[in-house]
C-alpha cells in the first residue's frame, strides 16, 4: 500500500479535531442506522434486520440489531415509540424506531472520516522487493 506520510499525518490531524472519543460509529452501528434511514420513518426491528440482509447479504442476528438500536437510542441517534397491540402478534405491540437528526449527523461524520482516510490510498498489488 502506498500512502504518503504527510497525507497520513493530515488525516490523523483531521480525525483528532473532528472525532472525539466515543463520537464515532462502529461498523455495525453504521449498518443499522443506514438500514433505518433506508426503510424510512417508523421502522421496527425486523424491518431493519430484513433491510440489512437484503441490501448487504450480511447474516447478522436479530438480537444484535435490537442491542445496537438500544445503544443508538441511549446516544440520542434514534428514538422509538410503541405501537398498538395487535391480535396477529398475540396482543403484543411493535416498537418503532426513527432516525434522529443527531443520528444522521453521526452518519455524515463517519462517512467524512472514511472518505478522508480513503483519499490517496492505493491498494494496488506491489511487487516484492528483491
Amino acid at each position: 500500500m502506498r500512502i504518503s506520510f504527510n497525507l497520513f499525518n493530515n488525516s490523523i490531524r483531521a480525525l483528532n479535531t473532528t472525532m472525539t472519543k466515543g463520537s464515532y460509529l462502529a461498523e455495525f452501528e453504521q449498518v443499522v442506522l443506514l438500514a433505518l434511514a433506508r426503510t424510512g420513518t417508523d421502522a421496527y426491528g425486523m424491518t431493519i434486520y430484513d433491510e440489512i440482509h437484503k441490501t448487504t447479504g450480511r447474516a447478522s442476528s436479530i438480537p444484535s440489531v435490537y442491542v445496537t438500536l438500544a445503544r443508538m437510542e441511549e446516544k440520542g441517534y434514534v428514538s422509538s415509540h410503541t405501537g398498538e397491540p395487535t391480535a396477529t402478534r398475540g396482543g403484543r405491540a411493535k416498537k418503532y424506531y426513527r432516525l434522529e437528526a443527531s443520528g444522521a449527523e453521526a452518519l455524515r461524520r463517519s462517512r467524512t472520516l472514511l472518505d478522508q482516510l480513503w483519499n490517496g490510498v492505493d491498494l494496488g498489488v506491489q511487487e516484492p522487493h528483491s
